[in-house]
């Protein structure tokens, strides 16, 4: 196996050897150079680890360099390290589509179900292994050398656009160096380092302001500022971790390969990155890292392994939720000793009772727990958890806490068996028992129906700004939502009676429940809570039953032929949308107004139904998005990368390798004339 070279930590070379004389040059190159000379100190700082200017010497140099633009704003340049900060705070985020997708990636607790995952590669496999930062993921979009956009994961398919906050971090060049791609997307991951983490909260302790209970929640909540200052204050970093669409000619064709050509363009890449030949040396540099990675300066969680090439990636291809060719290994999570006081049984959103511990407090990765999951009832009795039980909790993931075990010889008698509630705690309904899992069967019960209606509004479904948990709570406690469709039904009147609203309030919310009718119908599908039916599966369905009318004429057959749909789905749908209830929500929803139609596909183009399309060169009438946008919702099927599954590429100028590549696997070409004509049609 081997490593990328680790940077050396030289002592600090002063700069003022390296220093030029700019006060006898033309004020535009005066400008230029300043402006080199600290884009050459990012890179010397970030990418090379050879510190070769003071902070003090690089504030006054940018200060100085900020008044010469003031003073001559004919020579402005958005790329100019001036511009990282400056902006206005803005009023809100702009929600984009990723061109590809931004999937999760698949974890790993052991080395037995990582050796499995090898296996399934094929024999000496290369592999590279890097480390897992805990952070916000983030999609870098840069256009020929300068940087574009800045996108979050949000749900894999769309995300914000925080391209402001992105340009404050400092790790992340505005301008690529040398001979930049003509389209270059970044994935990577924002994080704060330990040390402004520190900083940060010692500063809101004083202040007396709640603490961030770690550093992801930190960088999570520094990104979500709409003022792009404050983003800049805390100090951020990044790092690169995978690649998205390209138009690259004689592109890497390795990711070892590609870390190392994007480290030249000047982009931030992990030192500890190691090529291994075999599971045997995979394994060890698992295990190696994991005693210290707590060096790193930064938050840790796992160790990412993925195939080297990226034709055999493009094979293995993925699912709807995660690629194949890549697998985080997560390291064991904090674990400490503490006492269970009692459990209480939560209802969700679909009637599923969930035991929840309730126990001293304890400091777990940085937070004070009390609480902590017991999954399902027979979890509980195989481990054979008792009320009053020392108990060992664990942040699994170093998220969400779950008590893993029981010190039995701590037991003195007085511990008391946990027993299973035979009727609901909320509504008093049936419970019934369906494998590990218990469950409320009533249809009408109020916790359930409140967190349904929760789950609907949510973000990542039908996204309506202003309701939130306490106000879902006041609406049901008030009668005044017992159906999904009622939300739709509601007018300010209506709101105003209730704690937190005025007129103005209660109309932005009433617009934006209106608002929300238009989502389409993936996200209506995963926000009524169908059991098994989440965010990618309802994406899966839409796309392949636009309508609500096309789903309903389906049968469970026709289910299982959907992308990684196994028997118990399939029969759940059918059940959900056939028995009376379920045909009554859809139609409820439909005489309200809400769309149950997919609004990726709204007609159906015969010229581009079921093409998978490329798109590489620049192009002289579309703009990329545009056309993307364009082409989806004809039917077709946008990917970055050519194929033997390419239908179509469009090639505009300058079109590089894809052109050759294409018509080596005998693609159709289309120039911009030919793309006019089919749109046209």
């Amino acid at each position: 196996m081997w490593q990328i070279a680790k940077k050396s930590h030289l002592k600090y070379r002063q700069s003022e050897s390296m220093r030029i004389i700019l006060y006898n040059m033309s004020i535009e190159n005066r400008i230029k150079d300043m402006r080199n000379l600290l884009e050459q100190a990012n890179f010397d700082y970030y990418i090379e680890a050879m510190p070769t200017m003071a902070d003090s010497e690089y504030d006054n140099l940018l200060a100085e360099l900020h008044n010469l633009e003031l003073d001559n704003p004919e020579f402005f340049d958005s790329s100019s390290p001036t511009q990282r900060v400056g902006g206005e705070p803005i009023s809100s985020f702009k929600s984009v589509n990723h061109v590809l997708p931004m999937q999760s990636i698949d974890n790993t607790y052991t080395i037995d179900d990582l050796q499995t995952w090898y296996e399934k590669l094929g024999n000496a496999v290369l592999c590279t292994c890097d480390p897992k930062i805990d952070g916000v993921a983030i999609s870098l979009r840069y256009e020929n050398g300068i940087l574009i956009s800045g996108i979050t994961r949000g749900d894999g398919e769309r995300g914000d656009d925080v391209t402001a906050q992105v340009r404050t971090i400092r790790s992340i060049p505005l301008k690529l160096r040398g001979d930049a791609p003509a389209l270059l997307e970044i994935r990577g991951e924002i994080f704060m380092p330990n040390t402004s983490f520190d900083a940060i909260n010692a500063k809101r302790e004083i202040d007396g302001e709640q603490l961030f209970a770690n550093a992801r929640n930190a960088t999570a909540g520094t990104l979500k500022s709409l003022d792009p200052k404050t983003v800049a204050n805390r100090k951020l970093a990044f790092l690169a971790h995978g690649k998205g669409e390209m138009d690259w000619e004689d592109a890497p064709a390795t990711w070892f390969e590609f870390t190392e050509a994007i480290q030249m363009l000047g982009i931030p890449v992990t030192d500890q990155l190691t090529v291994c030949n075999s599971i045997e040396e995979i394994v060890s540099v698992v295990e190696l890292f994991e005693s210290s990675r707590d060096a790193a300066g930064f938050a840790i969680d796992g160790m990412v392994i993925r195939t080297n090439s990226f034709a055999f990636q493009e094979e293995l291809g993925s699912t709807s939720k995660s690629p194949r060719w890549c697998i985080a290994f997560k390291y064991p999570a904090e674990q400490g000793l503490t006492t269970l006081l009692e459990v209480n049984w939560q209802v969700g959103k679909n009637g599923t009772l969930t035991p929840r511990a309730t126990m001293g407090p304890i400091l777990l990765a940085g937070t004070t727990v009390q609480h902590a999951t017991l999954h399902n009832i027979d979890e509980i009795h195989r481990k054979d958890i008792r009320v009053g039980d020392s108990v060992i909790v664990e942040k699994a993931g170093e998220i969400i806490p779950q008590v893993v075990g029981v010190k039995e010889g701590k037991r003195d008698g007085s511990q008391v068996p946990i027993v299973p509630p035979s009727v609901c705690p909320v509504c008093r309904g049936p419970v019934e028992k369906e494998g590990p899992k218990l469950f409320c069967v009533n249809p009408e019960c109020p916790a359930q129906f409140r967190e349904k209606v929760k789950w609907f509004a949510a973000r990542d479904q039908m996204n309506i700004d202003g309701l939130g948990d306490k106000v879902v709570d006041q609406l049901v406690d008030a009668g005044l939502v017992k159906h999904f469709s009622d939300l739709y039904s509601l007018t300010s009147e209506d709101l105003t009676p209730l704690e937190g609203f005025a007129e103005k309030s209660a109309d932005a919310l009433v617009g934006a429940i209106s608002e929300s009718k238009t989502r389409g119908f993936a996200r209506v599908l995963s926000g009524v809570g169908i059991r098994l039916v989440g965010r990618a599966t309802s994406r899966v369905i839409a796309k392949k039953y636009s309508t609500f009318e096309l789903l309903h004429q389906a049968s469970i057959d026709d289910f299982l032929e959907l992308e990684d749909f196994g028997q118990i789905t399939a029969d759940t749908l059918y059940k959900a949308i056939h028995c009376s209830q379920g045909e009554e929500l859809f139609e409820r929803l439909r005489l309200e107004g809400v769309l149950l139609q997919s609004i990726e596909v709204v007609s159906v183009d015969p010229t581009f139904d079921g093409k998978v399309i490329v798109i590489t060169g620049t192009l002289e009438h579309w703009e990329r998005k545009q056309l993307t946008e364009e082409l989806e919702n004809r039917g077709a099927t946008v990917t970055g990368s050519i194929s033997k599954k390419t239908d179509i590429l469009i090639a505009g100028s300058k079109a590089g390798s894809k052109l050759k590549k294409a018509q080596d696997l005998g693609v159709d070409v289309w120039d911009e004339l030919q793309l006019a004509s089919s749109l046209s049609m």
